[in-house]
Formats: C-alpha cells, structure tokens, sequence
C-alpha cells in the first residue's frame, strides 16, 4: 500500500465510530507493517518509533512530537435508564503533542512552547442513551468533532524554575509538578487522567469547581521553598474549545474565573525509601451569574473550597524511581447550594503498580465517589446524592499499548429516584504512536 493511501485509510478508520475495536485493529495492522523493519517493535516506547524517526531529526531544534489513540467500549449491564441501547457504548479520542524547548529553537533561555490537538469521535455518550450519571462514566468522552487545537501555550521560567509563568490556551486542571507530584488545579498523583487511570470523570476532577473549557487564560506558580508551592490562575469562564478563545474572551460582557492553591509534598520515610505525597488546598471565584437547576433567579460571585491529596503507603524496593507499590488518595469539594447542582463531593482510593510478579507496570485501582445534590434543587433531583465505585485494572500489552478493563457502580444515577442502579462495565485501549 502506498504511503498516502495508506494513511488517508488510517485517517478514515479513525473516524468511523462505528467500526469500533475492528478498526482498531485494522489500524495497528497496517501501522505494524510499515514498522516491520524494525527488529525490537515489541519494545520500543511508541508504535512507530518516535513517528519514524520525525523525532530523532527535529531532537537538535528541541521539538518533539507524540501522538497517541485512545479507544473505549462501555456497556451499561444493569439497571441505569436502559441496557439496551447501544448508542455510545463505542468513544474515543487522538491526541497530537508538541513540546519546544525555546532555548533550543529560538535561543530564549528558560522557555518552552506546548501545543494539544484533540479529536474525538462518538455523537453521544452512554450517559444520555443509558446510565443517566450526573458525573459522567465516561470522563474522556466528548461529541464527534475533527482536530481542535485545545491548548497551546508559552511558559517562561525564572530564578532557577522556582517562579514559573505560564500565558495562552489553557487547561486549568493541572500542569505542573512539584518534587514529581501533579499539582495546580487539583491535581492527583493517582486520579487525574482518563486515559490512563479512572474512567469516571468525579474520579479525575472534583465536580463542585467550575473548570471552564480550553481557553485563554495565565497562572503563575512559585515554588520558594523545596516542599512548599503556591499558584494563582485566572481563566476565560466562557471558552470554547473550538474557537482561539478571543471573542469570549474580550467580546460583550468579559468573565474569568480566578483560583489559587498552595500545598506541601512532604517525603515520608520508611524501610524501603522514601514515600512522596501532596496535600494541596484551594479556593475559586467565579463572577458569572448562575444558579442550581431549579432557581428562577441567577446569582453572582460563587465562590468555593477543595482539598486534594494522595500519599504513596508502601514500597516494594529501595529504588525511589520505581513506581511500584501501595499509593492513596482523597478530595474534598464544597460548592454553595444556591448557584451549584453538586453542593459537596469527596472521593477517596487505593492504587497499587506491580501487584503481580512480572507485571511490574501494571496497576490496580479501586475508587470511590459522593456527591451530594443541592438541597435547593429538590425538583430535578429526588434523591439526595450520587455516588460511583469504580474498579479497574491497566495492563501494559507493550510499551506502547495499554489495555485497562474497568467495573463501575452507580448509585442514585442523576439523583433520580426512578432510575435503579446501574453496573457498567468498560474496556479502554491506549497506544502510543
């Protein structure tokens, strides 16, 4: 197959929800055949070997590209608003990365420029065809659309990295790290991203902070001392991904919302090294008028509170670049009654990397989630709160593929009486290319 057609097919299959793991499969197919000359594919880091070889050329600018695919099937087994649609069940998302070292590039020392496009595929989500969920079984799942760029940034470093300034298209749920652990906006070593850990979105990001979408924004972190860091952000509160972000964000009446969090990683000892944590705290203020779902008025300047923390328990050996053993979490979200459906969440969890022998980055989590409604909002919702548990297991297949079955149960799905509870159970396959 010729070079082109080759991946005007590969594009095709992408896009067709319909064709599911089949054009998955297809697709690792006809990349494996163009990576054949390669003797050790099984082991390299991506499919293609650094998009064959694009990396290692652009390596002297300080450019580097990744790409990777993300495919999940989920199916709603019982209870939930129905177990027979089969509408959403198949989703998925591609993202394309870029990272440049600005020094490297343009010769500005101290700087990097990072770019994010994403597409995603599926019309609906298996939450409005069959589940019901008000936090979302499925926290990757978008509507259908081509590639949008959803972040791109510039960020200059100052006084050794310990003051960071980070301007542009944004995603405020996190980006920086402090002694290796994520932090700014409510980070969590073991439950923030839906690609590789929970699939349930309340097990990614807390659901009482008002995040907006991808757009124009800046934050500035400023880590004085070893274990201790502070950051401040400030948002476009109605961005839309798919536009630049400077007609919402200077167009009419301008909202942003506004956060800060500080936190402390402290390195805990033990007989087998050292055990990293964060405890991190934060408030937010958004000035846009608003109101829970049942309100006939909007009120202004909602402000609220969060607590995001995890702690590695146990090591299985001495080497503190090894990830495996025994790691928790917790959060804590408050979020006042009259402007928010979701008044009050905490979620706590357990995750363990290397369980089995020979599987050391494997790892197996178990999550648990509450949310209790707004007490004002008794209209829309008949029961007092929604809560998930969510179990899975991600194993890595290469160094390129992970494969991660999952189990979730949903209590109160919607806060809606007349909904039972529901058991989905899920399958999602990332690979790097």
């Amino acid at each position: 197959m010729e070079s082109a057609t080759r991946y005007i097919f590969y594009e095709r299959m992408i896009m067709n929800r319909r064709r599911g793991f089949l054009g998955l499969a297809m697709v690792l197919l006809i990349v494996s055949v163009s990576v054949a000359e390669h003797e050790h594919v099984w082991q390299q880091d991506s499919l293609t070997d650094g998009l064959f070889g694009l990396n290692d050329a652009l390596e002297p600018k300080g450019i580097e590209f990744t790409f990777s695919l993300t495919n999940i099937y989920q199916a709603n087994v019982k209870g939930g608003s129905s177990t027979h649609r089969r509408k959403g069940r198949w989703s998925g998302s591609y993202d394309l990365e870029m990272n440049a070292d600005m020094e490297k590039l343009l010769g500005v020392e101290n700087a990097a420029l990072y770019m994010h496009a994403e597409g995603t595929w599926s019309r609906q989500d298996i939450d409005g065809t069959s589940v019901g969920s008000a936090f979302g079984v499925n926290g990757d799942f978008a509507p259908r659309e081509s590639f949008n760029i959803i972040e791109l940034w510039y960020q200059q470093s100052f006084f050794s990295d310990t003051l960071q300034l980070r301007v542009g298209k944004l995603d405020m749920t996190g980006g920086f790290e402090c002694r290796s652990c994520p932090v700014s906006f409510d980070g969590n070593m073991y439950a923030n991203d839906e690609n590789t850990q929970f699939l349930n979105a309340a097990l990614v990001n807390n659901p009482t902070i008002p995040f907006p979408d991808y757009g124009l924004g800046a934050v500035v972190y400023w880590n004085p001392v070893e274990q201790w860091y502070m950051s401040f952000g400030a948002a476009d509160a109605q961005a839309d991904k798919r536009e630049t972000g400077f007609n919402t964000t200077f167009h009419d009446e301008d909202y942003f919302i506004y956060m800060a969090e500080t936190g402390v990683t402290p390195h805990l000892h033990s007989d087998k090294g050292i055990l990293p944590g964060a405890y991190r705290v934060g408030v937010w203020y958004d000035p846009q008028p608003k109101a829970h779902s049942d309100a006939s008025k909007e009120y202004r300047d909602d402000t609220g509170f969060y607590l995001s923390c995890d702690q590695k328990l146990v090591n299985e050996n001495h080497d503190s670049a090894d990830m495996q053993g025994l790691g928790s979490f917790f959060r804590y979200g408050y979020a006042p009654s009259r402007t928010n459906d979701i008044s009050c969440f905490y979620s706590v969890g357990l995750q363990y990397q290397g369980l089995f022998e020979g599987r050391d980055d494997d790892v197996l989590a178990i999550g648990y989630a509450h949310g209790s409604f707004s007490d004002r909002a008794d209209i829309t919702y008949t029961e007092d709160y929604e809560s998930v548990t969510e179990l899975y297991y991600s194993a890595q297949v290469t160094r390129w593929m992970t494969l991660s079955p999952s189990l979730q149960y949903v209590t109160n799905p919607g806060g809606d009486s007349s909904i039972s509870d529901a058991v989905v159970l899920g399958l999602r396959a990332l690979i790097n290319f």
